[in-house]
């Protein structure tokens, strides 16, 4: 996806390498995307410091990279004078990874997906989480624990926050949720629907519509900050 972004737009994508579980459990995937962070803003690359433009920034993520994504933007709210010259705009999350010990609608409906069931999300959470957490902890499930009060910081900052979610994804009920937080912290929050979810194919027309859906984003988040 990002690839076809920076194809649409005149933006320049960098990819973020993080430690993987479950070697290297959570947070260390956060901490290595607040590292790259701090990395780009004194990237000693010449062509970065002549072609970027450090003021006009979005972090975006899929599925994983979703949950990565949301969870380095709250740990920028609190260090955004400590990235200057870098300044993030907003949030793009592609179907993110998010879960919680009550299933949802539609983890029930979609228990059984041959592209993704459910025993191996909650295998991959019980692979990524800190030893001894379940599914309510805050990196799984962001509706719970202190870090939602982060989210205020996203209005003060005026971030604005696209959420691409499946309506065929096994995640559609949690990422529905966090749109709903999203909402009532006041945040400007963007929803976009597809057919498909993790690990399906979905709508082959479906990634036009979501390149469209990001392209305008990204486009009004600049605008809005003239």
């Amino acid at each position: 996806m990002c690839s076809n972004i920076a194809a649409e737009l005149p933006a320049v994508i960098v990819s973020l390498d993080y430690r993987l579980a479950p070697e290297h459990r959570l947070p260390a995937a956060y901490d290595d995307a607040i590292e790259v962070l701090h990395w780009i803003k004194i990237a000693p690359d010449e062509w970065l410091q002549k072609y970027v433009n450090f003021s006009c920034c979005f972090l975006i993520g899929g599925s994983a990279g979703g949950n990565i994504a949301y969870h380095a933007g709250l740990r920028v709210t609190t260090e955004v004078d400590k990235l200057l010259p870098l300044k993030i705009k907003g949030l793009i999350l592609y179907l993110p990874y998010f879960g919680g010990v009550k299933r949802t609608e539609s983890e029930l409906r979609l228990a059984n997906n041959p592209f993704f069931p459910l025993c191996v999300s909650d295998l991959m959470w019980e692979l990524s989480l800190p030893i001894g957490a379940d599914r309510d902890h805050e990196y799984c499930n962001p509706t719970v624990g202190c870090e939602s009060k982060l989210l205020d910081q996203f209005k003060l900052l005026e971030w604005k926050v696209l959420v691409i979610a499946g309506n065929g994804d096994i995640l559609l009920g949690h990422q529905i949720e966090l749109l709903k937080m999203i909402e009532q912290k006041g945040v400007k929050v963007v929803s976009h629907f597809i057919k498909g979810g993790h690990g399906s194919v979905g709508d082959p027309n479906g990634w036009k519509t979501v390149e469209a859906s990001v392209k305008r984003f990204i486009l009004s988040s600049i605008m809005a900050a003239e």
